[in-house]
């Protein structure tokens, strides 16, 4: 009777606990960055490459884990060839020639890891930095808002035949494969005349693609860059890159979930980079109008800016907003953390504060933490207006001042960081426990 008197008191208390569990922020009962993440990769022994990668891939390729390959210079997927890369198999960006993997409009790369074996982007150096190598760009056929259906990536790559960096189209269901479980580390070249290149592109990807479970890490320029498409993307990791986390742009359909940026104001590029930046377009003359602008979803993000001093890094301005929303542009948050940063939001100064604008840009159910500010527009100093629109009881917006070390689970576990969000002692979850 002792016996079923305490299991009894366990699963009222358990019960209990699951019905007051936090929702905000990255969730999951159990710490979903393990095993696969990696945060101090510069102290892992890849080996050395035993198969080059080079020129042109025209028919259907797989890459195997007993082997080490390396990107020799631009290396493109093309004539609607997929390329499938084995768990655990580890893919080299050569130094030297600013290896890149480009899969082009029409073909697909299966880079489908697991958990336990995760498919490895990274630098060939013995001492890696941020930038050695230039990135993986994956091009589809789904649709921008461009006047022109179809683009091609101006960022400094020079294929032969341009159709190799062409993207867009009209399919919003594009398959460009599976990207699963997998790692990119110290991407990000500088180009002469275009800025640097981002550590995972995808342009013009539809929804049909599968893109979770991946994390860059220390890249020389944006970590994840949206041009146009139709995605979901899920369980994403940004982390101390230089660049933006994450940029959608061009008519960007997207929505994004329990996904992580770790922002350090010690390694930021020299522009304004954020955490989120969320735009129509960078000429309004680029775009058409009448088309579908970009539309972000973002829901249980954790958006962390780790500072040793907060309050003396944003003094000599080390740190800047987490998100910027450009004009024409719709964006929701939900359920989502953003801490530590200078302020929390910016909305273009062209933005006009009325109710039809508002209506465009949502935040309910987010947890502000320790921001210099909450939301501003470009320019003005006086949020008043804005803050009491977002402060409305309806949206059920938190504010907060608490330390990451009261805030978060475990940031400062260099090995197994934990960023869910602690309140109470309670785990940020809205997993179902299975049998």
């Amino acid at each position: 009777m002792k016996n079923f008197t305490l299991i009894l008191l366990s699963l009222i208390a358990f019960c209990g606990s699951m019905s007051a569990q936090q929702e905000k922020g990255i969730i999951g009962y159990d710490n979903w960055l393990n095993p696969w993440t990696e945060f101090s990769p510069n102290k892992v022994d890849y080996n050395k490459p035993t198969q080059i990668l080079s020129g042109k891939i025209s028919k259907d390729t797989k890459l195997y884990k007993s082997d080490i390959y390396l990107l020799l210079g631009d290396v493109y997927v093309t004539d609607s060839t997929t390329l499938t890369i084995e768990p655990g198999t580890i893919i080299m960006g050569d130094f030297e020639s600013k290896g890149s993997l480009i899969v082009s409009g029409g073909s697909k790369l299966v880079a489908d890891g697991t958990k336990t074996d995760p498919i490895v982007f990274t630098s060939n150096r013995s001492v890696k930095k941020p930038g050695d190598w230039g990135g993986v760009f994956v091009l589809g056929n789904a649709p921008m808002n461009t006047i022109s259906k179809e683009s091609t990536l101006n960022n400094g790559l020079l294929p032969k035949n341009a159709q190799y960096i062409t993207y867009g189209g009209d399919n919003a269901d594009d398959n460009s494969g599976i990207l699963r479980y997998v790692r990119i580390e110290y991407a990000g070249k500088r180009t002469k005349g275009y800025d640097y290149f981002s550590g995972l592109t995808l342009a013009g990807v539809g929804q049909q693609t599968i893109v979770e479970n991946v994390m860059v890490s220390y890249c020389e320029g944006k970590s994840f860059d949206i041009l146009g498409g139709n995605l979901f993307l899920d369980k994403l990791v940004s982390y101390k890159s230089n660049g933006h986390d994450y940029e959608f742009n061009y008519g960007t359909q997207c929505k994004i979930t329990n996904s992580l940026a770790v922002r350090s104001p010690y390694v930021s590029g020299p522009s304004v980079p954020r955490a989120m930046s969320v735009v129509s377009y960078h000429k309004k003359d680029e775009v058409d109008a009448a088309k579908e602008q970009t539309l972000v979803v973002a829901e249980n993000l954790t958006l962390i800016n780790l500072s040793d001093d907060l309050d003396y890094d944003i003094s000599v301005g080390l740190v800047n907003e987490a998100i910027f929303i450009g004009e024409d542009v719709s964006f929701i948050s939900d359920k989502s953390v953003i801490s530590g940063f200078n302020p929390a939001v910016v909305l273009d100064k062209k933005i006009k504060i009325n109710a039809d604008s508002m209506n465009k840009i949502q935040f309910t159910r987010t947890y502000f933490n320790n921001c210099n500010g909450n939301i501003f527009r470009d320019g003005f100093t006086n949020n008043d207006d804005l803050e009491n629109w977002y402060g409305n009881r309806a949206f059920n917006n938190v504010y907060s001042k608490g330390p990451d070390s009261e805030t978060f689970i475990d940031v400062k576990n260099r090995k197994r960081p934990d960023f869910r969000l602690r309140i109470n002692r309670i785990i940020a979850s809205s997993d179902i426990i299975e049998d």
